[in-house]
């Protein structure tokens, strides 16, 4: 097991590095024929959702050429535990649909209206503001979902500049990973912790939500004041509305949706909930777009495969994690966030006995600031940048642009969590 877990850490790094260069690979994919196996192939490796599921499966690759059966390897698989990576998969499913969308539209816009300032940019901050914390009783995943699809057809449809585009960007994925932390079960990092450590929604408030709250209102003001002048042009030019849907309709896709995140740790509940939801889709088809399976799936199969080849790295993120400082280790885990998942850090902090309770507050006030640098960051970020990387070009959205985009952001929430 010690070997592969020297080669799951190679391959990991792989991964990382993979991550940093899909934008050069999709670049590559161009200089081939339309429809060429070539293009193809390069189009396949360039989507930054596909990375850690190759990686993970040269891993399965290695460890059966290895041992010479596919025994070990499978053993290893079936101890993992896949389920926050197919309630991601569900969640975006639900939260992506037509009736969801429309009464996040309208509660948005009705919080809009009672904003002092020019409608453009009343819009733009209420989604950034009231979507992410609404990610502390929604889920961060149904969050993200929710709040990108309304920020990429209210102002990323519009001729808005890349600066633009990489700022709200930025944004949307420190707000979220920051904005799920007011209760103890929405966020993932936070999920992992709170049994084990006795954390709940009152302690949440007390010591991370307010702070939260605070960076994400004046991170999405000033982001908004800075920009002004193209929300005005883009709000003269506002995105098609959601059509309007039944409001019974939209009282059934919310029970499905409750019902989902109040059983998010249960796979044998909200599986089959999912496949009636599917055909409750059909029935009401005439009030329905088309599902967002495609896009989910991916999303869930960059999860799974940040899950196989993350639990192998306990055996060098453990030991620096337990020799850290309360400051070197809020520090350490925000950077080691940004090549890690958040939730995989935090739950590695569980496994440090006789942690202290500054330490347990850094280690994860570290990980949730740090969760908007990369989109392996934090586990909804590859569901915004699947919804939203169509609107940045043929190339895609580059991963160093979306790190020196979140950085202001990430520096804030650092301090908002260091008062």
């Amino acid at each position: 097991m010690l070997e592969m877990q020297y080669v799951a850490t190679v391959l990991f790094a792989c991964a990382v590095i993979h991550t940093f260069c899909t934008k050069a690979i999709l670049n590559l994919a161009h200089r081939y024929p339309n429809g060429s196996m070539q293009e193809n192939l390069l189009h396949f490796l360039g989507e930054v959702e596909v990375v850690f599921g190759i990686w993970a499966a040269i891993l399965v690759a290695i460890w059966s050429v290895q041992s010479g059966t596919t025994a070990d390897a499978v053993m290893y698989l079936d101890n993992l535990n896949y389920t926050e990576a197919v309630f991601v998969f569900v969640i975006m499913c639900m939260s992506a649909t037509r009736p969801i969308l429309y009464l996040a539209e309208k509660s948005i816009s009705a919080l809009s209206l009672l904003m002092p300032i020019p409608r453009p940019i009343a819009l733009y901050s209420a989604c950034l503001i009231a979507g992410p914390l609404l990610g502390s009783l929604i889920t961060e995943p149904a969050a993200m979902t929710v709040t990108a699809i309304l920020i990429r057809d209210q102002f990323f449809t519009q001729k808005t500049s890349l600066r633009f585009k990489y700022a709200t960007l930025g944004l949307l994925f420190v707000n979220i990973s920051i904005g799920g932390t007011l209760t103890h079960f929405a966020a993932p990092p936070v999920l992992m912790v709170a049994g084990p450590w006795g954390w709940d929604t009152a302690f949440m408030l007390q010591n991370f939500g307010w702070r939260s709250a605070l960076a994400v209102a004046i991170g999405t003001l000033a982001t908004a004041a800075v920009f002004r002048r193209e929300l005005m042009g883009a709000g003269a030019r506002e995105g098609k509305p959601t059509p309007r849907v039944p409001m019974w309709v939209v009282g059934v896709h919310v029970i499905f949706l409750g019902l989902t995140i109040l059983n998010s740790h249960h796979m044998a509940f909200f599986v089959p909930l999912f496949l009636l939801f599917l055909g409750w889709c059909s029935v009401a088809r005439e009030y329905q777009d088309e599902l967002r399976l495609r896009e989910s799936l991916l999303v869930g199969f960059f999860l799974g495969g940040l899950v196989t080849l993350g639990k192998l790295q306990e055996w060098w993120l453990q030991p620096v994690l337990s020799q850290l400082g309360d400051t070197p280790l809020f520090w350490g885990a925000l950077v080691l966030t940004a090549v890690t998942d958040n939730a995989a850090l935090t739950f590695l902090g569980t496994l440090v006995p006789n942690l202290s309770d500054s330490a347990k507050y850094a280690l994860v006030a570290g990980a949730v600031a740090g969760g908007g640098l990369t989109v392996i960051a934090n586990a909804p970020n590859p569901a915004g940048y699947g919804l939203l990387r169509g609107s940045f070009g043929q190339a895609g959205i580059s991963p160093l642009r979306l790190l020196l985009a979140a950085l202001p952001y990430t520096l804030l929430a650092a301090a908002a969590f260091l008062l």
